[in-house]
């Protein structure tokens, strides 16, 4: 979320950010916000009788700010389908590994365990599964024979930090467009 709101600051991303949302008063990413000048507001899910009605709560800020792109950074909470439906295609996340592979919370981990040859960043559209929305961007990473899950996960935070920017301005920049599970950030072609 800091590097995208540092992006936005430094002119290195055309966007506006209306609003950085927080489920927890702790969150670090609040003050970071704050800092930069961007409102913070917590919706604390504690505060909710279940996942819709937090999720209601949120979208009521969002929609408020008539905010065009919610952009996952640091959001570790599952979505009711209630609110992916209501921004459907409007929702952004990063994932650290190459996906279909490694989903969840021990991306880097798995990597390891599995002993593939190269890991990376995913930027995808969200929908109702866990990190199983249509694909926007890719980076790869190699891994190191020397690797640990903590020097993995660093390399793979540097190309998160430019790839999230990269894909918030193609979003922006022409609409996207679905083939069956495929997303596409460029126009469409046009024959002759």
């Amino acid at each position: 979320m800091a590097a995208i709101l540092d992006r936005i600051r430094d002119g290195r991303l055309d966007a506006v950010a209306a609003i950085v949302i927080g489920n927890d008063p702790a969150a670090p990413g609040l003050d970071m916000a704050r800092e930069r000048g961007v409102e913070a507001l917590v919706v604390d899910h504690r505060e909710s009788s279940g996942r819709e009605a937090h999720d209601r709560r949120m979208a009521e800020a969002l929609d408020a700010r008539d905010v065009g792109l919610a952009c996952l950074a640091g959001y570790m909470r599952i979505l009711s389908p209630w609110f992916v439906r209501h921004y459907g295609g409007r929702i952004l996340n990063i994932h650290p590994s190459l996906l279909p592979a490694f989903p969840g919370r021990q991306a880097a981990r798995d990597a390891l365990a599995h002993g593939v040859k190269v890991s990376g960043c995913t930027v995808h559209l969200v929908d109702e599964g866990i990190d199983t929305g249509p694909i926007l961007a890719q980076a790869v990473v190699p891994v190191l024979d020397d690797d640990s899950v903590g020097s993995l996960s660093a390399r793979i935070l540097e190309q998160e930090h430019r790839l999230y920017s990269e894909a918030i301005g193609l979003f922006f920049k022409d609409p996207i467009r679905l083939v069956g599970r495929r997303a596409f950030v460029d126009s469409p072609r046009r024959s002759s």
